[in-house]
């Protein structure tokens, strides 16, 4: 069975190896690529995306989108994870393409409605994108086969704030209107992400099986890598993007729970995604109001990691 995707992007080290998994494997039909902000500025986004695809000898058109927040104001890019480029600050090729002519949100209404009930929606940074999607057409909640978000955190803590993981905590507002929409919607956060690890063997296969793309995944994995060695004490990176492609994929490595998500749009918990299991009663209902969702809560993260591994190999 083969997926036709957007994926939804602000590349960043962790994105750039799940755009290599999208442009690789079989079972991807990579409809395009729209951009965000977050791990960099918009422009360098989209710069990275068409870069992306063009060392590995695709075509994809790739839509620029949000620049900034809903509503609150843009935090600076970490820069200080992911390089000021993005891909750890490594030399780069000139890219030779440009973005298509149409804003990232018009590309997923005019994409979707073309193929309806056949596109996933692969989101990997803050959901600005998305949320101006239904904001242009709120029917695309019927229109799409399935959106598969990367961010937030159940159980796990937040990477950016006590409780808030960076996607959410970057748009909180955006996020809150996407993860209650009430569209057929997963959301792999940072209880799954942080279970998963690749490590230096992982990245020496994949650059010797990934050609010029292969030298820019192994550049900035290194950059990335000393962030993590220094922040989290692993010696590797976790793969947050790529777990989003691997649950849709191979959903076997993962365990779900169905229930109703909200997520925090201000004060201290700014960010925090607020999980509801299904059925179960608190002391008041409101925290059930929303539309059911799929979260993941467990993972193989050995097994995830090296199938990124196998994929790009």
């Amino acid at each position: 069975m083969t997926h036709p995707i957007i994926f939804d992007t602000d590349p960043g080290v962790d994105d750039a190896q799940a755009i290599a998994i999208a442009l690789r494997h079989p079972e991807i039909e990579l409809l395009g690529m729209t951009t965000t902000y977050g791990n960099v500025d918009v422009e360098t986004a989209t710069h990275n995306a068409l870069l992306l695809a063009e060392l590995a000898g695709r075509e994809i058109p790739v839509a620029q989108g949000a620049a900034g927040p809903m509503v609150k104001d843009r935090h600076p890019p970490p820069a200080h994870i992911h390089g000021a480029n993005g891909l750890g600050d490594i030399a780069l090729p000139p890219v030779t393409g440009q973005a298509e002519g149409v804003s990232a949100a018009q590309f997923i209404v005019d994409t979707v409605t073309a193929r309806p009930g056949e596109v996933t929606l692969v989101a990997v940074g803050p959901v600005g994108n998305l949320a101006a999607a239904l904001q242009l057409d709120p029917g695309l909640i019927d229109k799409v086969k399935r959106v598969v978000i990367m961010g937030g955190s159940i159980r796990e803590g937040g990477n950016v704030s006590p409780v808030a993981e960076a996607n959410m905590f970057n748009d909180p507002d955006a996020a809150a209107r996407v993860l209650t929409a009430g569209w057929p919607l997963t959301l792999v956060g940072l209880d799954v992400t942080h279970r998963c690890v690749l490590t230096d063997a992982h990245m020496a296969r994949i650059e010797a099986g990934q050609g010029e793309l292969g030298k820019v995944l192994a550049g900035s994995f290194a950059f990335y890598r000393d962030f993590y060695r220094e922040a989290l004490g692993i010696d590797g990176c976790c793969p947050h993007d790529s777990c989003a492609l691997a649950w849709l994929l191979r959903p076997e490595l993962f365990t779900t729970s169905r229930g109703h998500l909200t997520v925090a749009t201000f004060g201290d918990a700014e960010g925090q995604t607020i999980f509801a299991p299904e059925g179960r009663g608190f002391i008041e209902a409101r925290w059930s109001r929303t539309p059911l969702v799929e979260v993941c809560l467990g993972v193989d993260g050995a097994a995830v990691s090296d199938w990124i591994a196998d994929t790009l190999a």
